[in-house]
């Protein structure tokens, strides 16, 4: 094998002393890393007895405290996004409000103690009065009310009980179109007028569910809807009451999305309690009547909540709470004082009724007057002078009333044959 050239032995000679100084180098850093290996773990140590805290408890606590900053941030968005969406949300609130109360606008005017019938001629007056005033005296008796002529072109019917002046009303409307008024035919024509109230309230009724949009519930309910047009509650009418709630509900439950029909009915049948005869408070009376007619439970749990009796159930029945408040405590609604005026005329009635011989009893004049009618063949003349004196001093004794009261005691005899009547 020949020699190999010089320049190629001096190149191998230096490539080996390369290598030679790498080993050396990488066992020199090896080495520095041991080294700082340790001087990490000694520095661990040292930190980890300082701190009391293991490195891997360091690193959760690291990881920790990193997280909390996160949610604190995180809060802060979301408590400034709540703030941004209730401020909207109130304003949206309010809006909703004021146009379901734009929308509950009525035009229905309630009569609270006063009725006026038109007449054509101001000579129908001389024959509702009639000779020396036994027609006037005969209609005030058969209806309980009290008739004022005083105006031109009408005639004014008041009495605080609204059934009564219903009745009345009607009466001299079929009066004023007919050419007998005497006092027997004023008799028949009240008489006949009381029978047909219960078709009167179903007519009142279907007025009622027709105003609201409700046209498929059972017709035995009409006549009791009927009778809320002469119930007052704190001096507010049931029919305007109901009809602005229902508007009010309505309106409320299309911005929001709730079942419409559901509020509807809730607010319709709401206080129906309050015209049915029972024991029990209206909300229950109303519930147990509703069920009887198999109505839909969301609509019977809205009548049941919408004093919170119960706790609510559904959106719909929050809707009917709030539209019933609404209505029932705005300003200018409802009247104590009206409220506490027809109970004390009802208490003299009751007062006045309550003795032996007396048939009926009415108060008129804002309670300054109190008539009854005596039964003629149970009290003489006498006894009728001093049982409207006894009635007087009770009256006076019991109810905190006005001024003087006047008892007026009416007893008439009647014997009617038939060929004659003799009065």
């Amino acid at each position: 094998m020949a020699d190999k050239p010089a320049d190629i032995i001096a190149l191998e000679k230096k490539l080996l002393e390369k290598q030679l100084k790498l080993e050396k180098a990488e066992d020199e850093l090896e080495e520095r890393k041991e080294k700082l290996d340790e001087k990490r773990l000694e520095l661990v140590k040292k930190l980890e007895d300082v701190s009391g805290m293991t490195s891997e408890e360091a690193k959760q606590e690291l990881i920790k405290q990193t997280e909390d900053l996160a949610v604190r941030d995180l809060a802060k968005i979301i408590k400034e996004k709540e703030e941004e969406a209730k401020a909207l949300g109130d304003k949206k609130a309010r809006e909703i409000l004021l146009d379901s109360l734009r929308h509950g606008a009525l035009t229905y005017v309630p009569e609270y103690t006063v009725s006026v019938v038109k007449i054509p001629e101001e000579e129908m007056k001389g024959r509702i009065i009639g000779k020396e005033g036994r027609n006037i005296r005969a209609f005030e008796q058969a209806t309980g009310v009290d008739v004022d002529l005083d105006e031109e072109g009408v005639i004014r019917l008041s009495s605080f009980d609204q059934v009564r002046r219903e009745v009345a009303r009607r009466s001299l409307e079929i009066l004023l179109k007919d050419t007998r008024i005497q006092p027997f035919r004023i008799e028949e024509v009240v008489s006949q007028t009381k029978k047909d109230l219960e078709r009167i309230m179903f007519s009142e009724g279907e007025k009622i569910a027709s105003e609201v949009g409700v046209y498929n519930i059972p017709t035995d309910l009409f006549p009791i809807l009927g009778r809320f047009k002469f119930r007052t509650s704190y001096g507010q009418n049931l029919v305007v009451h109901t009809l602005e709630e229902t508007k009010i509900g309505i309106h409320i439950a299309q911005e929001v999305g709730a079942d419409v029909d559901v509020v509807r009915l809730g607010c319709l049948f709401h206080d129906i309690g309050k015209v049915v005869e029972g024991e029990g408070s209206h909300v229950t009376l109303g519930v147990d009547l509703l069920k009887r007619y198999n109505f839909p439970e969301p609509v019977i749990n809205a009548v049941a909540e919408h004093h919170e009796d119960k706790p609510f159930s559904s959106l719909e029945s929050v809707i009917v709470y709030i539209a019933d408040a609404i209505s029932g405590m705005r300003p200018g609604a409802r009247y104590d004082d009206f409220e506490n005026y027809v109970k004390r005329l009802d208490d003299m009635e009751k007062i006045a009724k309550k003795y032996e011989g007396i048939e009926d009893a009415y108060a008129f004049e804002a309670g300054r007057e109190l008539r009854v009618i005596i039964n003629p063949g149970k009290l003489d003349d006498a006894q009728t002078t001093v049982m409207a004196r006894k009635i007087q001093e009770e009256v006076s004794a019991s109810l905190a009333v006005p001024g003087v009261v006047k008892v007026t005691a009416i007893r008439e005899f009647r014997a009617v044959s038939p060929e004659n009547s003799v009065a």
